[in-house]
């Protein structure tokens, strides 16, 4: 069973593979430098804070005034999310659900109607097609049809 799986898989000197590598070695480039700029950003910033305390209080006020300004904006976001969450079961309540239920209706309608039909023509269809070809059968035995 593992030679089967290990036959499968692509060999190291595929073009493929080796560009597929060569794509995640510079993702995994480009995250960690990523991340190191914005830990040397973050030590900056708490260095240049730490230099001056009313600078340092100023930007707390800011920053504290931005958030509840942010945070009005989400509640208002939030309002407006339940309003459209509320007009889309209102909507599924009263105009999906009716649609359903008569889809089902018509589909219990034409079971029905199927039914019938089988009953009343296509069994009968059979039976008399089955007589005749037994009748052909009778028929080519004692050789008056060939």
């Amino acid at each position: 069973m593992t030679e089967y799986i290990n036959s499968q898989a692509p060999a190291p000197d595929d073009p493929v593979t080796r560009a597929t590598l060569r794509k995640q070695r510079w993702t995994m480039i480009g995250i960690l430098a990523g991340v190191l700029l914005l830990l040397g950003l973050v030590g900056l910033a708490v260095y240049a804070l730490l230099q001056n305390s009313s600078a340092t209080a100023n930007i707390r006020d800011i920053f504290i005034i931005f958030m509840a300004f942010e945070s009005l904006i989400i509640g208002a976001a939030l309002v407006v999310l339940i309003i459209q969450v509320a007009g889309l079961i209102n909507l599924l309540q009263n105009e999906v659900k009716p649609i359903l239920e008569s889809t089902s209706e018509t589909v219990n309608n034409l079971r029905g109607t199927t039914q019938f039909l089988s009953e009343n023509l296509v069994e009968p269809v059979i039976k008399l097609n089955s007589y005749l070809a037994g009748l052909r059968k009778i028929l080519g035995i004692f050789g008056t049809k060939k």
